[in-house]
């Protein structure tokens, strides 16, 4: 079962995430896609860690997301990777311009052959106004077509607000 749970900052999308894989009752493979760049953000990382059980498995992977899936995708196994969206600003921030279509194209061919439960969070961020510039533009647009690629290839795609989860496609157990 592929899952992508979509939703703002701080709507619940994580939590909700992390309920399913504790509900799934396999071992939990934790991808983190953040990197701690300044203060702010390593709280954020630090407040993550702390929610996160401690049994569970830890692997951070800022870029290579299609190869660490693979690497640790099994039948017996939930693997939740938080999130998407700091992903893809990872690949985007890249020198190597042909390394986000590179990653990206990974990561899609290998969604379907991935065995086990897969939870995919990432935030939804083409709901407002269209961005000023350049690349906040480019980085709404490649979130907006990877969302839609991802919920083609998933079995569930979840939207939650407000720590409410509204399911777009398939159903929650």
């Amino acid at each position: 079962m592929r899952s992508l749970i979509l939703g703002g900052a701080r709507s619940g999308k994580s939590a909700l995430a992390e309920r399913l894989a504790v509900d799934s009752g396999l071992e939990v493979v934790y991808i983190a896609t953040a990197q701690a760049g300044d203060g702010e953000m390593a709280a954020r990382i630090a407040h993550h860690r702390a929610r996160r059980p401690q049994q569970w498995l830890c692997v951070e992977e800022p870029v290579h997301l299609a190869g660490v899936l693979r690497e640790y995708a099994r039948e017996n196994r939930c693997i939740l990777v938080d999130c998407l969206t700091l992903w893809l600003s990872n690949l985007l921030g890249a020198a190597d311009e042909p390394f986000f279509a590179r990653e990206r194209a990974r990561l899609l061919e290998a969604l379907p052959a991935l065995p086990g439960e897969l939870l995919m969070v990432s935030n939804e961020v083409g709901l407002g106004i269209v961005p000023l510039g350049e690349l906040t533009r480019r980085f709404v647009d490649e979130t907006g077509r990877l969302h839609q690629a991802m919920a083609a290839l998933c079995e569930r795609v979840v939207f939650v607000a407000a720590g409410l989860p509204l399911v777009l496609k398939g159903t929650m157990p």
